[in-house]
């Protein structure tokens, strides 16, 4: 779950409706940068790259610790390995390349998106390390067999894995920041790959209310619109689980429409 602290409310997120924003934005994609080669399968992976996280999704916790629900970062890591391993087989099920996109961001959560976002911080991984590192070796290997079989070069397959990172970056950035204003602060994001992106960055300018302007300009349709799903929580001195999740299960979700120019 994507937790931000609102001051009087919780926005919160489930980890697949973020996914479901990526897979939005990854079916929208071109604009002023060139259009992924491989759209079907990195629009699947964009969508379905957190599925696992439904599981852990349906019982959210409270975190007594932080006074808050607990957040996606503070998940305990052996539980967090086991459910995005499945996510990674069911989707590779359904199309390989996909899945061995998933494979890579699985990977990439604990190598710091393979350098392109070092400051990915996983509050108890130093505790895990053996199992961390025995889940990269293990992804990363299975990705590149996958696309050793399907006859795709690790060029294409990092250019499809940073755009799958921008997909889903770009989408956290809509979860996790302040976009209620226009006084919200400016985001920079990236790297984008490729031809028109060249490592470059996107730049979110706050327009208004869930308005933005994004340079350079990534989709097909000026202006596009996007939806994302939340909960507005009223944020309490909740006792343990069971209290907030009545609280936060008893809480209707709401649609958000995101405009982009």
């Amino acid at each position: 779950m994507l937790v931000r602290d609102r001051g009087d409310f919780w926005q919160l997120v489930r980890q697949p409706d973020h996914a479901d924003l990526s897979g939005q934005f990854a079916r929208a994609w071109g604009g002023d940068l060139s259009p992924p080669p491989r759209p079907g399968p990195l629009a699947l992976a964009a969508t379905r790259h957190d599925d696992g996280w439904a599981v852990y999704d349906r019982r959210p916790c409270w975190d007594a610790e932080k006074g808050r629900p607990r957040n996606f970062l503070d998940v305990p890591v052996l539980a967090h390995l086991a459910f995005y391993r499945a996510c990674i087989r069911v989707v590779s099920d359904e199309d390989p390349y996909a899945g061995a996109l998933v494979a890579m961001h699985g990977a990439g959560i604990y190598n710091g998106r393979y350098g392109t976002q070092p400051g990915l911080p996983l509050t108890f991984a130093d505790a895990a390390r053996v199992e961390i590192d025995a889940f990269v070796a293990e992804q990363e290997a299975a990705s590149r067999a996958a696309c050793a079989r399907l006859g795709i070069a690790a060029a294409a397959r990092w250019h499809d894995y940073v755009l799958l990172q921008a997909y889903d970056r770009l989408s956290l950035a809509f979860c996790l920041r302040e976009w209620e204003s226009s006084d919200a602060q400016p985001e920079p994001l990236g790297p984008l790959p490729g031809e028109g992106g060249g490592g470059t960055e996107l730049r979110i300018e706050p327009l208004g209310p869930w308005r933005v302007r994004i340079d350079p300009y990534p989709f097909s349709d000026r202006p596009a619109r996007f939806t994302l799903v939340r909960k507005l929580l009223l944020c309490a001195p909740f006792s343990g689980n069971e209290d907030f999740r009545a609280a936060y299960f008893g809480t209707r979700a709401e649609l958000v429409e995101i405009r982009a120019e």
